[in-house]
């Protein structure tokens, strides 16, 4: 039987005190400005290579943008190697790969996760031809259709450099999220996923860099205040 614990990687849910969570609502603020008077409603995370903690960035600020009394969804758009479903333990049989062949409903696809207060459409069945179905106008029309229903659409999408999908996904949306872990990602491989980002005329926020360890010290504790 599995477990029902919530996930360690969760841990703006988990422990929102801890100096980590506040890195995250620190990035919530920053997107919330970056765009000026346009907000940022459509954000797609992706990382350069596999294993740079992208899926764990995209649950987390979902986390603290739902804290914040937003309305989030999370869409899985990594058709290769989708991951959401199973931080959340939900069903995959509908998903993403179900909407954009037209077989289901966009509610039938929609999952809420009560305990945290926002809403996941998964990957569904991984598909034969994941760029294929991403770079469809079914797919434009439906990130279209979350951004009317929620404040924030949050899209989780596969490493730049092994494939395209994310860059075929940067054009949809209103500004991409690059994810880079400290110690794992060459320099030159982030300076390549920068370049075609930007040569599909991708709108870079920014980036956010993992596993930068950090003197404990350099952070004031709140929590007796």
């Amino acid at each position: 039987m599995k477990s029902r614990k919530t996930p360690s990687k969760l841990i703006c849910h988990v422990n929102p005190k801890s100096p980590i969570s506040e890195a995250y609502r620190t990035l919530r603020t920053n997107i919330q400005f970056v765009g000026g008077p346009k907000k940022i409603h459509l954000l797609m995370i992706t990382s350069a290579v596999p294993g740079e903690g992208k899926t764990t960035t995209v649950t987390n600020l979902a986390i603290v943008m739902a804290q914040a009394g937003k309305r989030v969804v999370v869409v899985d758009g990594d058709l290769r190697k989708p991951a959401i479903h199973r931080i959340f333990r939900l069903p995959n049989h509908v998903g993403l790969t179900s909407l954009l062949r037209q077989e289901v409903q966009l509610s039938d696809a929609v999952q809420n996760i009560p305990l945290i207060g926002f809403d996941v459409v998964p990957s569904g069945p991984v598909p034969p031809n994941p760029t294929e179905l991403l770079s469809t106008e079914t797919m434009r029309e439906l990130l279209e259709r979350l951004k009317d229903q929620y404040d924030i659409v949050l899209l989780d999408t596969p490493p730049i450099l092994p494939v395209t999908d994310s860059q075929v996904l940067a054009a949809y949306v209103d500004g991409v999220l690059l994810v880079l872990q400290s110690g794992k990602v060459l320099i030159e491989q982030a300076k390549k996923a920068k370049a075609l980002l930007d040569h599909v005329g991708a709108n870079v926020i920014g980036s956010v860099l993992n596993n930068k360890k950090v003197d404990r010290d350099s952070y004031y504790d709140y929590s007796h205040d």
